[in-house]
């Protein structure tokens, strides 16, 4: 029997087929080209950082510019030809982005923990991962961090798509001296996890009031009779089901590599398009990008007739509203402040024409800020 065909069967299968010398010689030449190319990108990162660290001795002072980040962003994916899609080249660039940032002005992120959180998802999503990321306790304490100059900014959950408004966020954005200065939307797979192995094992469910809800059906079809407990976020409920055996919780994919836990059922979220909307605050505003929102809360006149006489002034701008949402102001009983995102930057001349006419209609009314759009 003849070895030679047995051994170019095997050594194909084993895809060493290419050491026939013309696959050979194409295979090196591919590889380096792509060294050739590799080493023209340091060369190019390297000079963009040098322009990037110019750019921060001439400002001083703060040279984050979320308008800026997502001009480029639009700008490489608009420009994209492929193969990458615009999400990878776009990924690419936030992370060149973020570490020049990081050579001249490291930054500090507050957001909700323990560390496996979505918010934490959507802050790394939003600055990349070349910043300090920092735990909070609470929704409380983010926005107190940003205040007190521990964090530069901090980033919030304000609403989701299935469960709608996260109402400790717009109670706080209703009184912080903090500005809106950008906006992130994560698409959200819960997942839920243990260390146990089997689901008939569970007894109890934690997680964050928000996670609880948004899988409510997927609960009462599959764990009917485990108790389910509201705690400040997944990822502590990961970390708490660490010690318990006869527990679960729902949290994102991350949370379970953390903290050691298996996933017993991955994307329970009842909502296919399961989506979470965060907000980024800082000490500043942004400039217009080009493709904006402005966030405004109000209070309206005690009147017949109060709602369209207090959005008339957008009707007449052309101003669309994109979300409104009313929260009671906690002044006194049944009295509301409206929550409402429009589009496009306060220093456009037609949106800034419009809030002016707010103003004046206006029991109460606070620009919380403008912002360029999710990416």
């Amino acid at each position: 029997m003849s070895e030679g065909p047995l051994n170019r069967t095997t050594d194909e299968s084993n895809g060493a087929a290419g050491d026939r010398p013309e696959q050979l010689a194409e295979l090196k030449q591919l590889r380096d080209k792509i060294d050739n190319i590799d080493n023209q990108m340091l060369s190019l990162l390297s000079e963009r950082a040098r322009y990037a660290q110019r750019v921060g001795h001439i400002k001083h002072g703060n040279i984050y510019r979320p308008e800026r980040e997502a001009q480029v962003l639009r700008r490489v994916a608009d420009d994209n030809p492929g193969p990458l899609s615009g999400d990878a080249v776009q990924r690419i660039f936030r992370e060149v982005m973020s570490a020049c940032l990081a050579l001249e002005q490291p930054l500090r992120i507050a957001y909700l923990g323990p560390a496996g959180t979505f918010t934490e998802a959507a802050a790394r999503k939003h600055f990349g991962d070349a910043p300090d990321f920092e735990t909070c306790a609470s929704i409380d304490d983010t926005f107190r961090a940003v205040s007190a100059g521990h964090a530069d900014y901090c980033v919030i959950p304000v609403e989701n798509s299935t469960e709608g408004a996260v109402g400790r966020s717009l109670d706080l954005l209703l009184d912080t001296p903090l500005r809106v200065c950008g906006e992130v939307s994560l698409r959200i797979h819960q997942n839920l996890m243990s260390k146990a192995t089997d689901l008939a094992a569970i007894k109890r469910v934690y997680s964050h009031a928000q996670s609880l809800a948004q899988c409510h059906e997927w609960l009462n079809a599959h764990l009917p009779h485990a108790s389910r407990h509201a705690i400040s976020s997944n990822a502590e409920a990961a970390r708490r089901v660490e010690d318990e055996a006869d527990a679960a919780a729902i949290a994102g994919e991350v949370a379970a590599n953390l903290y050691g836990l298996n996933i017993l059922a991955p994307n329970i979220e009842d909502a296919p398009n399961n989506t979470t909307r965060f907000l980024v605050l800082g000490t500043h505003d942004a400039g217009p990008s080009g493709q904006d929102k402005t966030s405004i809360v109000c209070s309206l006149p005690n009147r017949p007739g109060a709602l369209y006489y207090l959005i008339e002034p957008l009707s007449k701008e052309g101003v669309s509203m994109s979300r409104f949402e009313s929260r009671p102001s906690g002044a006194g009983l049944w009295e509301y402040v409206f929550y409402v995102d429009m589009d496009g930057h306060a220093q456009d001349p037609h949106v800034a024409r419009a809030l002016d006419g707010l103003r004046e209609r206006a029991g109460f009314l606070k620009v919380l800020g403008s912002y360029p759009k999710a990416i």
